[in-house]
């Protein structure tokens, strides 16, 4: 076996417990708000973290059968559909959210049977970074694809989207449910931004690749990916909330005498 590539190693370690700890965060926020968003971003998350611990594992042990499944399925098939649920939520509300959920929980248990049973043409070589064209049939490539292209483009005309209402004084939703959860509107603009960003970092491995190798380049763009979503989640989510009611009496009470 070759020696472990020590920075990606430490990037994939990093990479996991960012992404643990967001996932944390996140449910926390969901048992607290019960925000539909914050749960899917929970998902996400832990989505996240599964992909990063299989590439860990797979840097300072060796890549197995096991190892690549659950790092494909993982990274390459339903994190980035479960980050643009969150999306969604923010544009497009309960109501839209939930049925897109629904869809996605189905889709999401169909390509987990796919890619657990899906048979590999070549035994996988530990100490090689594996590639889904190398290992799987045309079924599982076809659900990274889609798993991550779509989604990813949902993510990307959401952040245009809303920063393109924002910069003509709307709110950046399009329903009414939605509206009324924005509490601010800027912000909740920059956080679809942050998360674009981060969406359009992890979809550029393929173009480090060849400059740090196949294995450096997924580690590196996992590492920064996570602490962008990170900081987009967190500037999104704040912008996002109940705004407190009073009653009648309360408000003239309040309110200048004349």
């Amino acid at each position: 076996m070759q020696t472990p590539d020590a920075v990606a190693t430490a990037l994939a370690a990093g990479a996991c417990l960012v992404a643990s700890a967001f996932c944390l965060l996140t449910l926390d926020r969901w048992f607290r708000r019960r925000s539909p968003h914050d749960l899917a971003w929970s998902v996400a998350m832990a989505l996240f973290a599964l992909g990063a611990g299989a590439l860990w594992w797979a840097e300072s042990r060796g890549w197995s059968s096991v190892t690549f499944r659950l790092f494909f399925l993982a990274g390459a098939v339903l994190n980035v559909a479960w980050l643009a649920l969150g999306t969604i939520y923010l544009i497009f509300g309960r109501r839209v959210g939930d049925a897109t959920r629904t869809v996605l929980l189905l889709l999401s248990g169909y390509a987990t049977g796919v890619v657990a049973m899906a048979p590999m043409k070549a035994p996988v070589d530990p100490d090689a970074f594996p590639t889904a064209k190398e290992l799987f049939g045309t079924t599982p490539r076809i659900l990274a694809a889609v798993g991550s292209g779509l989604p990813a483009m949902v993510i990307i005309v959401g952040a245009l989207w809303s920063a393109a209402r924002v910069a003509r004084g709307r709110v950046p939703a399009a329903t009414t449910s939605a509206r009324r959860a924005a509490t601010s509107p800027r912000m909740l603009a920059v956080g679809n931004g942050l998360i674009a960003v981060a969406a359009i970092i992890l979809s550029a491995s393929g173009t480090l690749a060849g400059r740090l190798g196949r294995d450096k380049a997924f580690a590196v763009t996992l590492a920064v990916g996570v602490v962008v979503l990170f900081a987009g989640f967190m500037v999104a989510s704040n912008a996002v909330g109940t705004r407190p009611r009073i009653s009648a009496a309360l408000a003239a009470a309040l309110s200048p005498s004349r």
